[in-house]
């Protein structure tokens, strides 16, 4: 069985700070793409209900905690807590063959 970690995230920031919510996550793709144990990291949005996605891959569970130990996504998740509507929906989920 694969050790690989994938994450679906959904992100459902408030009317008025949509915008920031969304340019706070797609500020640091670039940085997450280049953590040794990212596989993939990407930032979709829905407009018509104003919900962000990420679809990420990783490793392993390790270097999915790794990413939430960097100052980058720290400062997204310090922002997150003033900006959302509600808790983050985060799907964990193994690759099973």
């Amino acid at each position: 069985m694969s050790e690989q970690l994938n994450i679906i995230a959904r992100i459902v920031p408030k009317a008025a700070f949509y915008q920031a919510a969304r340019n706070a996550i797609c500020g640091i793709v670039k940085q997450t793409r280049a953590e040794p144990g990212c596989i993939e990291f990407r930032v979709n949005e829905c407009p018509s209900t104003g919900a962000i996605y990420l679809y990420e891959e990783w490793r392993d569970e390790a270097a999915f905690n790794f990413h939430h130990c960097q100052n980058y996504t720290r400062a997204v998740m310090a922002a997150y807590a003033e900006w959302l509507a509600e808790v983050p929906d985060i799907i964990h989920l193994r690759v099973a063959a």
